[in-house]
């Protein structure tokens, strides 16, 4: 028997609770590899998935958790034995499917990547679902001509996970970074992660009537959508980029079509649950070269498993700073 945060849900009221339960292999989902988990990390889809589900889970009881690093325990598949150390971010584990939240987890070999040479089981989940992302939103930028030196590159909601990372990233990258937060109190630790300049949140989520602001960012990571966004596209230099990570700020863009046609601004999608295999690599490889692991390391607070539900809440309501690292062992 083993420990795992468990979901369940009461089919009468309809409300969920989560608590840690011990559970056993056989409770385990079917699938090739079992890996014993080492660490687990807390993203916004978690805490819709530790509390009100979100639409995100199809079935109860459930195990959250949409990350996990961890070591082979048994293998059916040829590409993992017992002992290797592997990675998991999305393809809906911990959403459709039973996730990192516990001391074991079962899935597909092919949701799985090696762990990249240099990095531990704990930094690669600092990186998590969250860094991963931002390395793949500067790989975008980076894809259609960003380089550093031609301007400030904007980074949206630079506090949270996605942000955090965008920013140490960035900053590594020799790319001057300015940092919008909504939380005047994140000042200092963002610039500890290389910000150059600060942008107060209510400066720039508002929209404006005109379509075209002065040319000001040369890139932009953003984590908030909405009228932010659509602000920001009518800020962005000619032929820029903005690679669009999330929706903090809503799902919908109340933007003109002008600053594509005028000004050949890009608007790039950023998916990681279904990202392919090979891009995988190449981020999770960059991350262990790019990201500077002082600098992951003044991101992260530690978790346990009975932790999890209060940090589920407290990322729902915008109140979880940088990355949070659940040792599922402790």
């Amino acid at each position: 028997m083993f420990n795992a945060l468990v979901v369940n849900k009461d089919e009468e009221s309809g409300k969920t609770s989560a608590a840690v339960t011990q559970i056993g292999l056989d409770d385990l989902p079917h699938a090739e590899v079992t890996v014993a988990v080492d660490y687990s990390t807390v993203n916004y889809k978690d805490g819709l998935c530790i509390g009100p589900g979100g639409g995100l889970v199809r079935k109860y009881p459930h195990v959250p958790g949409i990350d996990f690093a961890g070591t082979v325990e048994e293998s059916a598949d040829d590409r993992y034995k017992p002992g290797d150390k592997v990675v998991l971010t999305g393809w809906r584990v911990g959403e459709a499917h039973w996730g990192g939240y516990s001391q074991k987890a079962r899935v597909r070999a092919d949701w799985l990547v090696p762990l990249p040479e240099g990095l531990s089981t704990r930094q690669a989940m600092a990186v998590g679902t969250a860094g991963f992302t931002a390395m793949l939103a500067v790989m975008a930028l980076e894809d259609h001509g960003l380089t550093p030196g031609h301007g400030p590159v904007l980074v949206t909601g630079a506090a949270g996970g996605v942000g955090s990372v965008a920013t140490a990233i960035l900053a590594h990258l020799g790319h001057e970074v300015a940092a919008v937060t909504g939380r005047p109190e994140t000042e200092e630790y963002l610039r500890g992660l290389g910000a150059t300049q600060i942008v107060a949140r209510e400066e720039i989520n508002e929209t404006v009537k005109r379509p075209l602001e002065a040319e000001t960012w040369t890139g932009c990571v953003d984590a908030v959508g909405g009228a932010m966004l659509a602000r920001v596209l009518g800020q962005m230099k000619y032929g820029a980029s903005v690679a669009a990570v999330g929706l903090a700020g809503g799902a919908g863009l109340p933007a003109s079509v002008v600053p594509f046609l005028l000004r050949g601004v890009n608007l790039l999608g950023i998916d990681s649950v279904m990202q392919p295999y090979a891009n995988r690599l190449r981020a999770w490889e960059r991350i262990a070269k790019d990201l500077p692991m002082d600098k992951l390391e003044a991101m992260v607070q530690p978790a346990t498993l009975g932790d999890l539900p209060t940090l589920g809440d407290a990322i729902l309501k915008g109140q979880v700073k940088g990355r949070v690292v659940v040792d599922v062992n402790a």
